[in-house]
């Protein structure tokens, strides 16, 4: 189901140790975790009529609700208030046009998943309160189908094109962000 996604991969650093030193690098690491708990609700899908909420269904329950609760809207704030805003000041000419169409794209984008997000964190709940009947397979297919195609914009658009205009220091500026975004202590 899910589409071959190219992530970025910058030299010194590979993707399974990504950190907010390597920014881009992070935020492709962030999206394979998504890929991870959309392939959980998929999974949730299969696995609830035959088991109901059982404990299995309960945990995957509650960590997808901590993922998209917690690591999802920081994902969002990196992009949104600092590595978009980044790319905007380093664009020049057609850059810039394309700079400002994709992130005005993206950020529509993310207001739309997090709608989608509102109405699937209300099914969850009630998964969790033992109502197993409760996860639609419709809300979870819109959620996935809505993440993958926006995980492959920014895959195949966003990075290679942050990674092509935003010097080292922008880039240090952005991890720094990320990095009191989330409590994080500098390296």
């Amino acid at each position: 189901m899910w589409a071959m996604v190219m992530r970025i991969a910058l030299p010194g650093q590979a993707s399974a140790a990504a950190t907010t030193e390597v920014p881009l690098e992070m935020l492709s690491a962030c999206h394979g975790r998504v890929q991870t708990q959309c392939e959980t609700l998929q999974r949730l899908c299969e696995h609830l009529p035959r088991h109901g909420a059982d404990s299995a269904a309960v945990q995957a329950v509650e960590a997808v609700l901590r993922y998209f609760r917690l690591a999802a809207p920081h994902h969002h704030a990196d992009e949104e208030a600092d590595l978009f805003p980044a790319l905007l000041d380093a664009a020049r000419g057609p850059d810039h046009t394309r700079v400002r169409q994709l992130t005005r794209a993206l950020i529509e984008e993310h207001r739309s998943l997090e709608g989608l997000w509102q109405r699937l964190e209300s099914e969850l709940e009630q998964v969790r309160s033992g109502h197993a009947g409760a996860l639609a397979r419709g809300t979870v297919d819109a959620f996935v189908a809505a993440y993958t195609q926006h995980i492959e914009r920014e895959e195949n658009e966003l990075l290679p094109l942050a990674a092509r205009l935003l010097d080292a220091a922008a880039l240090t500026r952005v991890g720094s962000a990320m990095r009191e975004r989330r409590g994080i202590a500098a390296p």
